[in-house]
């Protein structure tokens, strides 16, 4: 396996991607030159990730000492590393580097969204005749512990466009939970009751979405549907935020499946991140894995 070396740090890791890299044998340097070529002149084939904004200049330096390390160095820059080694598009950290890959991304063609939804009701359609025990029991267990609120929690999210539309889930907290205003949930949050942890977990509260999806608003696959309140502040502090509305909210999506559960800024940046891989490359393939994963998510009770 080729050894893989980071050099500088444009792109802030995660301990989440450094625990995915570590299958891989990964060397993480500082933008120190000196450090670079000697590990670099080191045996055997590398993989050199250009994680700075100096990398005219190490390129510069590798071609003048191409007869030793041609057919050795395999170089990538971060944004093609992030995309090939960890499935997610490397966002800046503000907003004056331009990404024109991002720059230039689209929604749907008419094929794909034909295809998208399609592949909706090929889905929704036996998953709702198989959710009914499952929302009828789930209705007594809410009644039962949380008997003051409604068991339907509707609410206004964002969707394609940056429209909002009401968003339909079984209620998983008490009926006060936001009275001191709106907040992320957190694990072992004291608002949700016992029943509503485990429709979590199991993501038994997303089933009425299935509603969503018949009436359009909706995708079984796509970015989670997030309230005006923090879609108003996120993309006003992350780049590129915005481009995760052009194309419709899903029940699942690639960032739930590949990132934990995160109720902090660096934590919506990841999402993100997730988020856009997954529309710059969808394809039927990607579908069914982002499925394959769910499924494995819901088995494992890995919900948040």
């Amino acid at each position: 396996m080729e050894k893989i070396v980071v050099w500088g740090s444009k792109y802030k890791f995660s301990q989440h991607d450094k625990k995915l890299l570590s299958k891989y044998r990964v060397k993480f340097l500082s933008e120190d030159k000196e450090e670079l070529f000697k590990e670099l002149a080191t045996p055997g084939k590398k993989i050199l990730v250009l994680n700075t904004s100096k990398e005219e200049d190490i390129l510069l330096k590798l071609r003048e000492h191409e007869d030793i390390y041609k057919n050795r160095v395999n170089i990538l820059y971060i944004n093609e590393f992030l995309e090939k080694f960890l499935s997610k598009c490397y966002i800046p950290e503000d907003f004056k580097e331009k990404i024109p890959e991002l720059e230039a991304l689209e929604g749907y063609t008419s094929l794909q969204y034909l295809i998208k939804r399609i592949m909706d009701f090929l889905i929704v359609i036996p998953l709702s005749i198989l959710s009914v025990p499952i929302l009828i029991y789930s209705a007594y267990r809410i009644k039962k512990e949380s008997p003051e609120g409604p068991i339907l929690f509707k609410q206004k999210r964002v969707g394609l466009n940056g429209e909002e539309f009401v968003c339909y889930k079984l209620r998983s907290m008490v009926p006060d939970a936001e009275k001191d205003g709106p907040k992320f949930a957190s694990e072992n949050d004291p608002r949700v009751f016992k029943w509503g942890e485990t429709m979590r977990k199991l993501r038994i509260d997303e089933i009425p979405q299935i509603w969503n999806v018949i009436r359009g608003e909706m995708h079984v696959i796509g970015p989670r549907p997030e309230r005006k309140y923090w879609v108003s502040q996120f993309e006003k502090k992350i780049p590129y935020y915005s481009k995760r509305h052009l194309i419709k909210p899903g029940i699942t999506g690639w960032a739930q499946v590949m990132y934990p559960y995160g109720a902090t800024l660096e934590d919506a940046k990841q999402k993100l991140m997730y988020d856009l891989f997954y529309i710059k490359n969808w394809s039927i393939r990607q579908e069914i894995k982002t499925i394959f994963k769910t499924i494995l998510i819901v088995l494992r009770r890995q919900g948040r």
